[in-house]
């Protein structure tokens, strides 16, 4: 397996990004453009704070998001790549200039809710109002439509199926919030794996789900997520760029590609949380930007948009009914009205 070795000097960067169309290009026959994306929010206002930190102390806590986000800029602009960055409407309303910048930079605006609070802790009117409020915000700031949704923490999970709806009503075209996997704080583990088409009374809408990797064991199917966040961390990146590739030339589909701008700041504040939560947020931030560069070399990446527009056809579920189809029908009394409060 190659060495993990990604210090490289300005001349070294200059040459691999300018190998970049070339190499991407052999990336894949299937000639797949993967969607690279990224949520604009700082490091403290992650889920596994919350108990330690409140959206009261935000204000007084040292703000990084605007140089961490620079810094992704500018390795986007290395690469030669465009993504969509899912803009925190508490990040948009403190620092404007920096999704203007964003816009200006030529990449795609979506929406990430206002306050992070994950959608459970919601009722229907609040996040009907986060909805609406981060849309146009965002809308106004850049003069854009604003198309595409990512839940705080993925927390489009099966009590909340009801946002579904809301986004419909909102007239959001897609959305990046069900996780299919097995997680202690989210996901829907019987999700389709690949984009697929939700069909409501109120109209569809497009679920384009962060990328796994599907494996058996002993006769039981699990979703392995792959491309992003701490999993991207955690993993060897040539395991991820296999995952990638699987998912690009077995199954034929794009990839969805994820982190935070924080997660390229090893030099970030500490705080003081323990356990798990300490190992999910601090894992490997001092390789992050590196493995980042291994992946833009060998992949051809756009925004979501783009990604979405690569296809003439009607995207279809992978899995049979069984799935969220399933789970959608058998909870669209109970669950779609637990919002209402």
């Amino acid at each position: 397996m190659e060495q993990e070795n990604f210090s490289r000097t300005g001349r070294d960067r200059s040459h691999l990004a300018s190998q970049h169309i070339a190499f991407a290009a052999q990336a894949g026959s299937a000639g797949l453009v993967n969607a690279l994306t990224v949520d604009v929010e700082d490091y403290f206002h992650v889920s596994a704070f919350e108990g330690v930190i409140s959206p009261s102390d935000w204000d007084s806590m040292p703000h990084r998001v605007v140089g961490n986000t620079m810094r992704v800029l500018e390795l986007f602009a290395e690469y030669r790549v465009r993504g969509t960055f899912f803009v925190l409407g508490w990040v948009a309303e403190k620092y404007p200039f920096l999704v203007r910048h964003i816009a200006d930079a030529g990449h795609e605006i979506a929406s990430h809710g206002c306050s992070h609070r994950r959608l459970h802790h919601l009722n229907r009117n609040e996040v009907r109002e986060e909805l609406y409020r981060s849309r146009v915000m965002l809308e106004d700031m850049t003069g854009t439509p604003v198309e595409g949704y990512r839940a705080p923490s993925w927390s489009i999970c099966s009590s909340t199926l009801w946002v579904l709806d809301e986004l419909i009503e909102q007239g959001y075209r897609y959305d990046s919030s069900i996780f299919p996997i097995y997680h202690d704080l989210y996901g829907i583990p019987d999700a389709p794996r690949l984009p697929y088409v939700i069909r409501r009374e109120g109209g569809t809408l497009l679920e384009f789900p962060p990328t796994t990797y599907r494996f058996s064991i002993a006769g039981c199917r699990w979703n392995f997520p792959i491309a992003g966040g701490g999993y991207l961390r955690l993993l060897h990146p040539q395991m991820v760029q296999r995952g990638i590739r699987h998912v690009n030339l077995r199954e034929g589909t794009p990839a969805v590609l994820y982190f935070h701008p924080w997660e390229i700041d090893p030099k970030q504040p500490r705080v003081g949380v323990r356990g798990k939560s300490r190992f999910r947020h601090y894992l490997n931030l001092d390789k992050m930007e590196g493995r980042l560069r291994y992946l833009l070399v060998r992949n051809r990446f756009s925004s979501m948009c783009d990604v979405l527009q690569q296809t003439d056809r009607d995207i279809v579920v992978d899995d049979p009914p069984s799935g969220l189809e399933a789970t959608l029908h058998g909870t669209s009394d109970a669950t779609l009205q637990q919002g209402e409060k």
